[in-house]
């Protein structure tokens, strides 16, 4: 399947802002590494931010093992989880039509413990996305270390992506008033790197960070 788009997952607000083709939902996936996930817990519903990391159409969640969230989650029929991000403040001439430029994704699907001899791979992908070059520069988990973990795959079954740009959209009348109407952009930036004070002498950024702060930085 190269779409998502059921009724679940369908966007009914404006739809022609929704989007349903993969490539969308998963460039807005793999643009971050943080998500909120939706479950029921003892009755309630709670919602978590946690990181994760993607790998086709499935993402990778971990935890202590005794965490609330993936105990709950691999429990239950189907969670949710979405990720947002805000793009522009859109300041219409009316309060009514003022709005905000943004790019979200909502997903649906079932999740479930990832088998031991599974867990470093998943922790891998999780590493990665986060920064992608770290697994490979960096002590790995060791064992006492991986039998304090959990780690849960979620498979997507079902998603949607909700996206607005450009500038307000007034009521026809409205663009006579004499009132600012415009965007202010927004954006995410990431600052220099700060050594650990413990930092031996003669180690240098690695350069796949300094090219993963650029690539950021330069993205939008």
């Amino acid at each position: 399947m190269s779409s998502y788009g059921s009724d679940k997952s369908r966007v009914r607000r404006i739809p022609r802002r929704g989007h349903y083709d993969k490539e969308t939902i998963y460039d807005i996936l793999d643009e971050t590494s943080v998500c909120h996930v939706a479950f029921n817990y003892d009755g309630y519903p709670v919602i978590i931010p946690t990181i994760y990391g993607r790998e086709g159409d499935r993402l990778y969640l971990h935890g202590a093992t005794t965490s609330r969230l993936l105990n709950s989650i691999v429990s239950q029929d189907q969670i949710c989880i979405s990720v947002t991000f805000v793009d522009g403040i859109i300041l219409a001439r009316s309060l009514f039509h003022s709005s905000m430029n943004y790019r979200s994704a909502v997903l649906f699907g079932k999740a479930h413990l990832v088998a031991d001899e599974d867990k470093n791979h998943a922790l891998e992908v999780i590493s990665n996305q986060i920064i992608p070059g770290r697994w490979n520069d960096a002590r790995l988990p060791n064992p006492k270390e991986l039998k304090a973990t959990n780690l849960v795959v979620f498979d997507i079954m079902d998603a949607s992506a909700k996206i607005r740009t450009g500038p307000p959209s007034d009521d026809k009348e409205d663009y006579e008033l004499d009132f600012w109407a415009g965007e202010i952009p927004l954006k995410t930036q990431f600052l220099n790197t700060i050594n650990d004070p413990l930092l031996k002498d003669g180690i240098r950024v690695p350069g796949y960070v300094q090219d993963f702060i650029d690539k950021k930085n330069n993205k939008h």
